[in-house]
């Protein structure tokens, strides 16, 4: 029974084969040709689909509309001029630029071919920075000059600023899609590019870097940055399965140990210039630089900020501060929760050499104290006039050397690159020799995704 029902499937099988057998092969070549002609053109088909990709940043507020984050505004627009790394200057939406004599007027002359994302023509009319002390001209469509009440050599790097028509319309690879405001405050910024297909989305509102943390944890955002650490809870971001991490410097900010030269104790240039050299050759928390000017600026000539931790040195530097029968010198350093790892690093350091030095956390510069640890924004250009001057205000160190105050008024007139190296050389050289301020790093932060 069984050997008839197999011969019966056999013949079976060999009559539909032999019916159909034909359109069997002729069907599946053709099933076969078709797989591999959309596997092979599903990519190209799949580019040219209008898929958006949608990214949402989280970042830690506040912000206003007035101080957007540079993340942004460098998506949004561009400046007459840009910056490189080093601090030279060069073109962006204008092509080349004229300095008069006597370096009080600028002329720019723009790209032709650039457009505002409304599609409208980048042209003279539209460049208005909103300087109160400079006057404008515009002789014609691609023409603007700007006229300076006094000489200022950074102001190249002052049009580096991305310009905007009412709106936030700029000459970016972005444009604003929405902004949504809570009072003066800004919660998000959706940007759109059309050439790449992409939203990004900035959420503004988280008012820590705990909060941000958790908003990525519970998925809010996709991508968080500018954290002082990835810890989160009792873990780390880099045990998370699908988190990227990376490191990176911010060389925007110099953190500093500020010292206030009208302190009793501190108004001692050799005991300055002693805890000056205290400070280790590295930091865990950043990029070592010893100069309040970056390494990499193009007036920071070989040498002259080369800087090797000396506590011999510093110790006798520091006996020497002492009168005769001193006793044992205390200090206090006033610093920022996320720099207080760094100030007991360098309280361990001093006691070492019989500093009594102790620590409070601050919130913000103080209005008055011995020793600050925070950080000063860095600018591309070498001015740093309002830092260090001591007819400015924001001299917190109350710094008053006139040597200095002489290179800074010289530095921020002067055009020529040569000279201006020549005197940011020398700015260099004697604030180390009389430091109101310890130059410590560039800080690390990180960016999770």
């Amino acid at each position: 029974m069984i050997v008839l029902r197999k011969r019966l499937l056999f013949w079976l099988l060999k009559a539909y084969l032999k019916r159909w057998g034909r359109n069997i092969i002729i069907y599946f070549g053709i099933g076969l040709f078709v797989f591999f002609l959309f596997n092979m053109g599903l990519p190209y088909f799949i580019t040219r689909l209008p898929f958006i990709e949608k990214e949402t940043v989280g970042m830690v507020g506040p912000y206003t509309t007035d101080d957007l984050p540079q993340e942004i505004l460098s998506k949004i627009s561009k400046g007459l001029t840009k910056t490189g790394k080093d601090g030279t200057v060069k073109p962006d939406i204008a092509q080349k630029w004229k300095i008069s004599p006597n370096g009080k007027a600028y002329a720019f002359i723009l790209k032709k071919n650039l457009y505002f994302s409304d599609g409208s023509d980048v042209t003279s009319d539209n460049i208005n920075y909103g300087f109160s002390d400079v006057s404008i001209i515009r002789p014609d469509k691609y023409t603007i000059v700007l006229n300076l009440k006094d000489t200022y050599s950074p102001f190249l790097t002052t049009v580096a600023r991305p310009i905007f028509k009412k709106g936030f319309v700029g000459v970016g690879e972005y444009k604003v899609k929405k902004i949504k405001l809570n009072g003066d405050f800004v919660e998000s910024v959706e940007l759109y590019s059309e050439k790449n297909r992409k939203a990004l989305i900035y959420q503004l509102f988280y008012p820590t870097a705990s909060s941000l943390k958790t908003a990525f944890s519970l998925g809010e955002v996709s991508r968080i940055t500018n954290l002082p650490d990835i810890n989160f809870k009792n873990t780390t971001f880099n045990s998370y399965k699908n988190a990227k991490v990376e490191k990176k410097v911010n060389y925007n900010k110099l953190v500093t140990l500020f010292f206030n030269t009208k302190d009793s104790t501190l108004s001692s240039k050799a005991l300055r210039e002693g805890l000056w050299y205290t400070m280790p050759d590295n930091f865990p928390q950043g990029e070592r630089n010893p100069s309040p000017l970056s390494h990499f600026s193009y007036v920071s000539s070989e040498g002259i900020n080369t800087y090797r931790e000396d506590l011999e040195h510093a110790k006798l530097l520091i006996d020497k501060s002492q009168t005769t029968g001193s006793s044992r010198i205390t200090l206090t350093i006033d610093t920022l929760p996320k720099y207080e790892e760094t100030a007991k690093n360098i309280a361990d350091i001093w006691k070492k050499l019989n500093i009594d030095a102790k620590i409070r956390v601050v919130r913000e510069v103080p209005s008055s104290f011995q020793i600050f640890l925070g950080e000063f924004n860095i600018s591309s250009d070498p001015d740093q006039y309002t830092l260090w001057h001591s007819s400015q205000v924001n001299n917190i160190t109350h710094y008053d050397n006139k040597r200095i105050d002489k290179l800074l008024e010289d530095g921020r007139k002067e055009l020529d690159i040569e000279k201006r190296k020549v005197i940011y050389a020398d700015f260099q050289k004697y604030i180390s020799s009389d430091p109101p301020a310890s130059f410590l790093f560039f800080p690390y932060y990180y960016e999770v995704s």
